[in-house]
């Protein structure tokens, strides 16, 4: 397998606040200290927030690529997603990710064979794969 580079540059800005950018995207945003923690900043994209998104994006590109291969008939994909950071032996940790994936199907019949695909994307996603934090599906699919 080829070997591929994602390049990120992030600058500080001010208190607990920085500007992640890249070379490789057109637009950069604002990243801190989420408001839990002193000095936290609301409203700003966090590094909790980000790593949290990171498995949702992961799991549902994944799952786009599945359902494709698998001629899967869907009229919508949504995913919300928790990320839960907790305290475990003094150090904090993002300990689990629940992806809440809703898929809307086109037929009832294709209920089970959507169900292997979110389940057979959450086992393929590289970013779940890369990570020692816990991730658990609640899925949920309709027609």
């Amino acid at each position: 397998m080829l070997s591929h580079t994602y390049n990120i540059s992030l600058t500080w800005k001010e208190g607990r606040k920085g500007e992640l950018n890249s070379p490789e995207l057109s637009h950069g945003f604002e990243v801190a200290t989420p408001p839990q923690f002193d000095k936290g900043i609301h409203g700003i994209w966090s590094p909790e927030h980000l790593f949290t998104a990171s498995i949702s994006s992961c799991f549902m590109t994944t799952f786009l690529a599945i359902a494709e291969y698998s001629k899967l008939e869907y009229q919508c994909f949504d995913c919300k997603a928790e990320g839960i950071l907790a305290k475990e032996d003094g150090k904090f940790l993002m300990t689990e990710v629940i992806l809440k994936p809703k898929v809307k199907l086109v037929n009832e019949v294709d209920r089970s064979k959507a169900e292997r695909i979110i389940q057979k994307a959450e086992t393929a996603c590289l970013i779940s794969n890369s990570i020692k934090t816990k991730v658990t599906l609640e899925m949920e699919t309709w027609v």
